[in-house]
């Protein structure tokens, strides 16, 4: 707050008397809020003789300053504490120099002279380098000041007070000729995006906010996932609709991944076992009847069975087994019942339900 304390006379004022040792100083005022209204106070010595007028201000509690050389018998007590308090000495904070008939700026209710002040409070242009003086605007951005005439357009020098601009590589540009050499240009619209304004961005291309719009419904699709296809974005829902394959098990589209099997599409959670629900998606199965069966439960239901360890023989994954007279054996079965030598690519004889090597037949 910029204040100024001066030697002012006003021409309603009349002085009486002898009173050439007392000096009048005007109030501290801040302007441009100087409203004088004026009021007399009678003062009177001892001696009757010698009277005066003095002229006070006593606009909205404002300060009238006296110096009074001779000592004056003031018979009002109110009046007396006033003049006393008013002749207290009034000093810059810094330099202790008084600021009696000088300008002066308040901070945090501490007085400074201006120099003072500026020494200790103000900033240096970013652009001239001077200092901004109090009676200068100080326009700041990010802890970096200007004079308002220094705060330009580094392109086109146009003043940027009380307009829009945006910044590059510390450099301050009107919104016009930022957007003319870095804006990005909308992929819809072929636009310049605008600084401070929304723009989405995917695979290298920008967008106006309104103009990233759905390819088949036009609706902004904004955060929400999409799906981009042929150069074309589509929400979700369109992307369904129009180009999406249907589940053949449940007729919901399949988004993604899924299962190709005899030409039909399944979701992975779909294509399972018609045994035991498993899926079978990534896993070895096979089919009968147009059903897909794991291994497991394919081999339990369908599968021959071993004649000898009564387990079943898949015949799957180019596994070898043995078959005779409507009984199959798995390679590794097929042994003498009484010496256990393997009979594969060898000759044997049946005894009943048990199979021989040429040796042990002997004895029967």
């Amino acid at each position: 707050m910029l204040c100024d304390v001066s030697l002012h006379f006003c021409h309603s004022v009349f002085f009486i008397g002898f009173f050439s040792q007392l000096c009048f100083t005007h109030s501290l005022q801040c302007f441009p809020l100087l409203l004088w209204k004026m009021s007399a106070l009678q003062l009177q010595r001892s001696n009757p003789r010698f009277k005066f007028y003095m002229v006070i201000d006593l606009v909205n509690g404002s300060c009238v300053m006296m110096s009074l050389l001779n000592v004056f018998i003031l018979q009002d007590k109110g009046l007396r504490e006033f003049v006393a308090n008013m002749a207290e000495p009034y000093d810059c904070t810094e330099c202790k120099e008084s600021l009696y008939g000088q300008k002066y700026i308040l901070k945090e209710e501490n007085p400074f002279c201006i120099k003072c002040y500026e020494t200790l409070f103000s900033h240096n242009c970013e652009v001239c380098q001077k200092l901004i003086g109090c009676t200068s605007k100080d326009l700041s951005y990010k802890d970096r000041h200007w004079h308002s005439e220094c705060f330009l357009c580094i392109k086109c020098s146009r003043s940027l007070v009380d307009r829009p601009f945006a910044t590059k590589d510390d450099m301050l540009m009107c919104t016009d000729c930022y957007s003319n050499e870095y804006s990005a240009k909308c992929h819809a619209c072929l636009k310049t995006i605008m600084p401070g304004s929304k723009k989405m961005e995917h695979k290298g291309n920008s967008w106006h906010e309104n103009c990233f719009t759905c390819n088949r419904c036009q609706q902004p699709i904004g955060t929400r996932s999409f799906v981009l296809k042929d150069a074309n974005n589509y929400c979700l829902s369109c992307y369904e609709k129009q180009f999406a394959l249907q589940c053949v098990h449940c007729k919901k589209p399949i988004t993604t991944g899924g299962v190709n099997y005899r030409d039909q599409p399944w979701h992975k959670e779909c294509f399972v076992c018609i045994g035991c629900k498993q899926q079978l998606a990534g896993q070895r199965f096979t089919s009968r009847d147009d059903f897909a069966y794991c291994l497991d439960c394919f081999c339990n239901l369908f599968a021959k069975k071993c004649a000898y360890c009564t387990t079943p023989i898949s015949g799957l994954g180019g596994s070898k087994y043995i078959s005779f007279e409507q009984r199959q054996w798995h390679n590794s079965c097929f042994n003498c019942k009484r010496c256990c030598v393997s009979l594969v690519g060898r000759g044997f004889l049946t005894c009943k339900d048990d199979i021989l090597c040429p040796d042990c037949g002997k004895d029967f």
